[in-house]
């Protein structure tokens, strides 16, 4: 198909970019690559204009641009996140044997940057760096409820909201009702809306600007998830997110305008 190849085209501009330490022209970058000079014209104007890529008006050299550099700085902080976040996750997991995991947001996304297994026979089958639909999710949900009202009416609006199960928010008025819910309360809950027969509790992460940088949740097959465990994880959590985000700089006695 084209639109692989072109994806294809763009990551091995990318990578070129990337393995030089000097800035390329158009002809060092055809050379390398041996891509059609016109269709290469047309995928580094596109690296340009997004930001992908930078073009010199004056050498008309090629480097990365900064959205590459925004990208590596996300995942280092990603990374750090999660280093920082797994002993306190370790904590909640070893007390209620339960699956705990944290993510932060990518676009109408929430990605998991961290897990840590339960140790019950029957445990939540998910992955690091698993891409879910945040208004089905915990965690989704708790990350949405912080962002600015505009920008979150922004990326919702643009295409209808999937349906997992019959639980699942597709409405958006009834979802914003609900994020209005999460905002008051400090935390969400996901009542099968992304899995049959899986519950979970979240809570949000934030670093020391009082943002909500990442949710921290914990999930439980429904057959064990009465009103007690979902207290009890509930309390976990939140005295875990509060360390995490202490160590971020938070403090609940500081506020921003």
């Amino acid at each position: 198909m084209e639109t692989v190849k072109s994806a294809q085209r763009v990551l091995a501009i990318l990578e070129l970019l990337t393995g030089r330490e000097t800035p390329l022209t158009f002809t060092d970058i055809a050379g390398a690559l041996g891509y059609p000079r016109s269709s290469l014209h047309s995928l580094l104007a596109t690296l340009v204009r997004s930001g992908w890529a930078e073009l010199d008006p004056v050498t008309r050299r090629y480097t990365l641009g900064i959205r590459a550099w925004q990208a590596g700085n996300t995942y280092l902080r990603a990374v750090d996140l999660a280093d920082r976040a797994r002993p306190h996750m370790e904590r909640v997991r070893d007390a209620l044997g339960e699956t705990v995991q944290l993510a932060v947001l990518d676009g109408r996304h929430n990605v998991y940057v961290a897990k840590v297994d339960g140790t019950q026979m029957l445990v939540l089958a998910s992955a690091v760096g698993r891409r879910l639909a945040a208004h089905a999710t915990g965690v989704g949900k708790v990350l949405l409820a912080d962002l600015p009202d505009a920008e979150r009416r922004s990326l919702l609006s643009g295409q209808p909201l999937e349906r997992f199960t019959e639980h699942t928010l597709t409405d958006l008025g009834r979802l914003e009702e609900e994020l209005a819910r999460i905002r008051e309360r400090g935390h969400s809950t996901d009542n099968e809306e992304y899995t049959r027969g899986v519950r979970c509790v979240a809570v949000p992460v934030r670093d020391h600007t009082g943002r909500t940088v990442a949710a921290m949740s914990v999930s439980v097959p429904t057959i064990r998830f009465d009103q007690a465990r979902a207290d009890d994880a509930l309390a976990r959590l939140a005295a875990a997110a509060t360390a995490l985000s202490a160590s971020l700089g938070w403090s609940p006695d500081v506020t921003f305008s």
